[in-house]
């Protein structure tokens, strides 16, 4: 799965339109973020853009390929990202819209995951909530005396 950072540096170059670009090292190859949103990989020389239900679509007709890999146990894995098109490789601008579905796609499946967080987290709180024992009462002390005020001289 190695990537040239030549390569990476390239795919960059390619995404930096939809804002500030940053990437990783990532199991040989590069994985790319805009804002920090993880939106492709760079894997053997090809780029990769995350894809959901409604891009897929776009991406297939575009004649992009899906990756995948072989497990050790000769399972074929498919993940969510797909090539990018031969000619978006060609400059920043053409890879513009496709950047933008990976963009896209990446934000929704960040936000599908958040509630579930939440609910796992309000899940949690709840069960530890049901575990813990009842606090103790709070004992009750006897509330000093006021202090009197003296009295104003007339």
């Amino acid at each position: 799965m190695s990537s040239s950072p030549e390569f990476a540096a390239h795919c960059l170059e390619l995404l930096s339109p939809l804002g500030p670009t940053t990437s990783r090292r990532m199991f040989g190859g590069h994985g790319f973020y805009v804002d920090g949103l993880f939106i492709g990989m760079a894997a053997a020389e090809r780029l990769y853009l995350k894809v959901d239900d409604e891009s897929r679509p776009r991406f297939e007709a575009a004649g992009c390929e899906p990756f995948d890999f072989d497990t050790k146990d000769g399972k074929r894995v498919v993940l969510g990202f797909w090539t990018a098109p031969d000619d978006a490789l060609e400059s920043p601008m053409l890879m513009l819209p496709w950047g933008r579905m990976a963009m896209q796609a990446a934000l929704k499946a960040l936000n599908a995951k958040k509630p579930a967080k939440k609910a796992a987290a309000r899940k949690a709180t709840a069960r530890k909530t049901r575990l813990s024992p009842a606090p103790a009462p709070a004992a009750r002390t006897k509330a000093a005396p006021a202090k009197k005020k003296p009295a104003s001289k007339r």
